[in-house]
């Protein structure tokens, strides 16, 4: 484990960054359509409308982050449902799935502490309050099935993209438009969290906890169904690596492990053969 730490630490600050300025912009954002006193709230007084253009700016920003240096390093997982489905489908080495899980959390508090410094007092209005995602007026049952939806959707789609020849390098676009989408039709239900970290870095300087559990249980569950069914159909063989972006020229570690784990393997295989063909 502390082999992966001395080894991997830039990717695991890469994801605290990505998850942290994520909820910056998150923050920003909701602050500037949702503060009473904001000038584009009162320009725009259709909910719908605020929304989308949330959405949108949120879409955008995941985007520009897995199209990033860090995310083209790290693989802009910034969610830890994302990692543990990744390592449920062997694509992650356990400690740095730790890791990354650990950085993300801590990332995500890091991003709405900051916020709440340059900002100030809009940020804990009630109508920002810290972009806090909690369960709609349907209720928390409601909000369950919808998160575990729209991971389930999120899933499917990176799988299946980032796994096509001809459109992986676009997997980052996909993944990000889901977001804007989500948002804007899905939040009156669940806030639109997919994201564990993302939850509670709101939570915690909003003490709001409301539904906490929805956001813990839904995003990761819906998410390594997506990839079991992937599985089933596909096969191991079927997911190259747990990268959003590949096609560039920054270190992978997940396939260095991957690498590593074969070249420790094949001595054995070839002793093996070797044994069998004295024989």
């Amino acid at each position: 484990m502390f082999n992966c730490l001395k080894r991997h630490w830039p990717e695991y600050l890469m994801e605290a960054g990505e998850l942290g300025i994520f909820m910056f912009a998150a923050c920003v954002v909701v602050a500037i359509l949702e503060h009473p006193a904001s000038p584009l709230h009162q320009a725009i007084p259709n909910p719908l409308l605020r929304r989308v253009l949330t959405g949108i700016s949120m879409g955008l920003t995941a985007i520009c982050i897995v199209y990033s240096p860090w995310g083209k390093q790290s693989g802009a997982h910034f969610n830890p449902s994302f990692t543990l489905t990744f390592f449920r489908l062997g694509k992650v080495e356990a400690a740095d799935a730790v890791f990354y899980g650990v950085a993300q959390f801590v990332g995500g508090m890091a991003g709405v502490v900051l916020t709440a410094a340059v900002i100030g007092s809009p940020i804990g209005h009630p109508s920002v309050n810290y972009a806090a995602t909690v369960p709609g007026a349907q209720g928390s049952a409601v909000a369950f099935v919808a998160e575990l939806l729209i991971s389930f959707l999120q899933m499917t789609v990176v799988l299946k993209v980032s796994n096509h020849r001809r459109l992986a390098r676009f997997t980052g676009f996909f993944a990000g438009t889901l977001v804007a989408c989500y948002i804007s039709l899905e939040a009156p239900f669940s806030g639109m969290s997919m994201n564990p970290a993302r939850t509670l870095a709101s939570a915690v300087p909003a003490q709001l906890w409301t539904g906490l559990w929805v956001y813990f249980a839904a995003p990761p569950l819906g998410m390594l169904l997506a990839a079991e069914l992937y599985l089933r159909k596909k096969g191991i063989a079927g997911i190259n690596c747990a990268k959003l972006h590949h096609q560039n020229n920054k270190r992978c570690i997940f396939c260095e492990c991957r690498q590593e784990t074969e070249a420790r393997r094949s001595p054995v295989i070839v002793l093996k053969a070797s044994a069998g063909t004295e024989r």
